[in-house]
């Protein structure tokens, strides 16, 4: 019923050190944020989902929705971005419905094809950064 005063401390300790880590971001550095937590809460989906774990199967798969409805989709630039941002708008809906598919009919292949599909987008994206660092 109680959480024990170590384990709210740590996570007031691990809330403190994201909004900061966030706070001192760049823009680009918070899209990768967005691809970590993404890839972060499918591979949480997929245990959760072999575990038999429904609620945590169901929380992860609504994180992964989220951050793709409300962080990689908005900071696309529609009118500047051409092509390029009409394709991950595409890819992003695409992942949106794999995961809608996985939390209908516990669809561990979607689950995987919606983390298999944006890995190389984080990829990408965190190269483009060390390249633009350097």
């Amino acid at each position: 019923m109680f959480t024990s005063v170590s384990h709210r401390s740590a996570s007031a300790y691990q809330r403190v050190q994201v909004e900061t880590a966030v706070s001192q971001a760049s823009p680009h550095q918070l899209v990768v944020m967005l691809f970590d937590a993404y890839l972060q809460a499918v591979s949480m989906a997929r245990m959760a989902l072999k575990q038999g774990n429904t609620a945590m199967k169901g929380e992860q798969i609504g994180k992964a929705v989220r951050i793709i409805d409300e962080g990689l989709k908005p900071a696309l630039n529609m009118e500047e971005g051409g092509d390029l941002a009409m394709n991950l708008n595409g890819l992003y809906g695409y992942c949106v419905m794999l995961l809608t598919q996985t939390n209908l009919n516990n669809d561990d292949k979607a689950l995987a094809d919606a983390s298999r599909i944006m890995q190389p987008v984080a990829q990408g994206w965190k190269e483009m950064g060390a390249q633009v660092a350097h």
